[in-house]
């Protein structure tokens, strides 16, 4: 599951992330906005955490329900943050939930495009979806301009659909499917 672009590495995370993956959080700008989580505190960085952290993305993977991918500089090695296929759902619809977060310290330098862009075609030709939808909150202008910036469409807005900072939130919807990228869909053999 390594996938390579230009610019970047993406791939699960190891043991031997550790280092990395802790020095670029603590190593981020304090919060800039509602959305960004790239700031953690030290406690929560330790080697213990890291390694539960490694269990649970292994088995959400062995049971096809979840996928995330490190994104690392291809130059430097350095973790810069993640993408995820959640929610996946294999009977009739074949699809899954997108996800992204970047280090608030790599804003505004393509890196989100290039990573979402391949991590799509990954969902669609390894992961055999058909379909992949991010929910983004309204008022998330960095985070709409990048789905639009690599086609996906809007949907429409979901209400009160994910609870978050303790209320219900709106979700507008954006999604493509595997045609919308040139890729015939395929059905994935299931173990």
């Amino acid at each position: 599951m390594i996938k390579k672009t230009k610019r970047l590495i993406l791939r699960p995370l190891e043991q031997g992330d550790h280092n990395t993956w802790r020095e670029s959080y603590l190593n981020n700008s304090p919060s800039k906005n509602i959305w960004d989580n790239s700031f953690r505190v030290e406690s929560d960085l330790t080697k213990t955490k890291f390694s539960r952290l490694l269990k649970s993305q292994k088995n959400l993977r062995a049971k096809d329900k979840f996928y995330e991918l490190a994104i690392f500089t291809k130059n430097k090695g350095e973790f810069i943050g993640s993408i995820s296929a959640m929610d996946i759902v294999r009977s009739i619809t074949h699809s899954g939930y997108l996800g992204y977060s970047l280090h608030n310290r790599h804003w505004g330098m393509g890196y989100g495009k290039e990573a979402v862009l391949n991590f799509i075609k990954f969902c669609f030709t390894d992961l055999k979806l058909h379909r992949i939808e991010a929910g983004i909150e309204p008022n998330n202008r960095r985070s709409i301009f990048l789905a639009r910036s690599i086609g996906l469409r809007k949907e429409g807005l979901k209400k009160r659909v994910v609870f978050l900072r303790g209320q219900w939130q709106d979700l507008t919807m954006y999604s493509a499917t595997c045609e919308d990228f040139g890729i015939k869909w395929k059905q994935k053999v299931l173990r």
